[in-house]
């Protein structure tokens, strides 16, 4: 399953800034309600100065896009505000999407500036789908991108998301958990997320569990006669070198030895994680239980968790919670949603958007992306945003320059070149088959492989080249020009 069980009968087509409402009455009074329109979401920085962003929340989208319709309920609330006519009220009581959407996969690397979601169609309902399309796509790329930037500072151990309950809502928790295993972490503590999307859960006990007994011993036993097969124990309520390792062999060696199974590991969820850590390994070795793994959960980001390694902390997976489901360090993924052309008599009219703030200046036209790999590392070497009916022929050399500094360019030679949007729907009939979880996962890791070391430091991470192809430039480049003379 790849979707939450109780998502399938939702109705989310009122989830809309209100505008998107008065602008669709405004252009079915202007008679425009078949002026095909397109709309590109792009984002124009990643979160905490990283080098990439990672592409979640399609699978949402999706749904979202097949269930739009609207309620006797809804029409009454319109017809209540007094400003949308009959003909727009009609026009919702028969709604239909018939738009074409394109996206980029899940789990795949993006950059600044170009498109990862396109829809073209009516310009009613390819405006109103505006607000759902990016708090969609922002919220998972934003957490599946954090995500992965704490399981890369992990380096190979286990990153387990433990949010929930610092989660900004019950969905937040849900699909953010959802976007935390796409970005990298390996399990979740969220039962339903478990449930819905197979991703596997976590869970021993609480501080409260031990409380609950008369003594810490008596806890760690109570638990592991239930669970010797799987027996994990909190050894932090009091004090965790004097008492909470001693009584977690102690019950090792007593109940789950006895019982023919090995001990799977200690959590620590205080105190300074490096030297807790390393004392415990050696208390843990020396009791004969190397193969007893340690745990460290509470308040970790990527930074905490790189210091801990490089500090020789003796931790075999993460616990993470708050600052990363809730992307604390950066918690916005500023995508926006803009219209790029106009259709007349078939003709595509190229659109763009004018700002004194540059980097606001929009792309326009119907594109596509291609990302350049080299043929012998398979590393990316770039991405060039080209118009929609565009092909890079990889069979010679391509020359790439910078949209703005011209004259910075690069002659790309032994590469392959591969598209990255693909259509999702066609005249508002879903045309792409989501994968599972666990596939998209593995596009995740596939892809973040295939990049540079550069790109990938989170420091100053060196700018991964995003270009236009020639013919969209001299577009863009017309337009500029055209508007400078009025």
């Amino acid at each position: 399953m790849n979707k939450l069980d109780w998502s399938d009968n939702k109705n989310l087509s009122m989830l809309a800034d209100f505008y998107e409402f008065t602008m669709a009455n405004g252009y079915l009074e202007n008679n425009m309600e078949e002026k095909i329109a397109y709309f590109d979401m792009f984002f124009r920085s990643i979160p905490d100065d990283g080098g990439y962003a990672i592409m979640a929340g399609l699978d949402q989208l999706i749904e979202y896009l097949k269930n739009l319709r609207f309620s006797d309920k809804d029409l009454e609330y319109f017809r209540s505000r007094n400003i949308f006519s009959e003909k727009f009220l009609n026009y919702l009581r028969n709604f239909k999407f018939t738009c074409d959407v394109w996206s980029i996969k899940e789990g795949t690397p993006i950059f600044p500036g170009e498109p990862i979601v396109i829809v073209r169609g009516p310009i009613v309902q390819a405006q109103l789908v505006e607000t759902m399309v990016l708090l969609t796509i922002n919220h998972q790329s934003l957490i599946a991108t954090k995500s992965n930037r704490i399981s890369r500072a992990a380096g190979g151990r286990s990153v387990m998301e433990f949010g929930s309950r610092r989660a900004h809502s019950y969905e937040s928790a849900i699909l953010g958990a959802r976007a935390a295993y796409i970005g990298g972490c390996a399990g979740t503590a969220n039962t339903i997320v478990g449930r819905d999307f197979n991703i596997p859960t976590v869970g021993t006990m609480a501080h409260s569990w031990v409380q609950s007994f008369d003594s810490e011993l008596q806890a760690f036993q109570a638990y592991a006669r239930v669970y010797p097969d799987t027996c994990y124990l909190l050894v932090d309520t009091y004090d965790t070198l004097k008492e909470g390792i001693p009584n977690a062999i102690k019950v090792f060696n007593e109940e789950v030895l006895p019982r023919g199974f090995r001990p799977k590991g200690i959590r620590i969820d205080s105190g300074d994680m490096a030297y807790l850590s390393k004392e415990a390994r050696k208390m843990l070795d020396e009791a004969g239980f190397e193969d007893c793994a340690i745990m460290a959960s509470s308040g970790l980001d990527e930074y905490i968790i790189r210091d801990l390694i490089n500090q020789g902390a003796k931790i075999d997976s993460f616990g993470v919670g708050e600052r990363l489901i809730t992307a604390m360090s950066e918690p916005i993924f500023g995508g926006v949603y803009k219209l790029t052309a106009l259709e007349d008599d078939g003709e595509i009219i190229p659109k763009i958007k004018i700002s004194e703030n540059v980097g606001k200046i929009t792309t326009p036209g119907f594109k596509q992306v291609y990302r350049l790999f080299n043929r012998n590392t398979h590393k990316a070497i770039a991405d060039v945003v080209t118009l929609h009916d565009e092909v890079i022929d990889d069979s010679k050399a391509y020359e790439i320059f910078h949209p703005l500094f011209t004259w910075k360019r690069k002659l790309i030679e032994n590469f392959y070149a591969e598209k990255l949007l693909i259509r999702i729907f066609d005249k508002g009939e879903q045309v792409y088959e989501t994968p599972h979880i666990e596939e998209i996962k593995k596009h995740t890791d596939k892809n973040i492989e295939n990049l540079w070391q550069e790109v990938k430091r989170f420091e100053n991470p060196h700018e991964y080249v995003v270009d236009l192809s020639l013919k969209l430039w001299t577009i863009k480049d017309k337009l500029l020009k055209e508007k400078a003379k009025k």
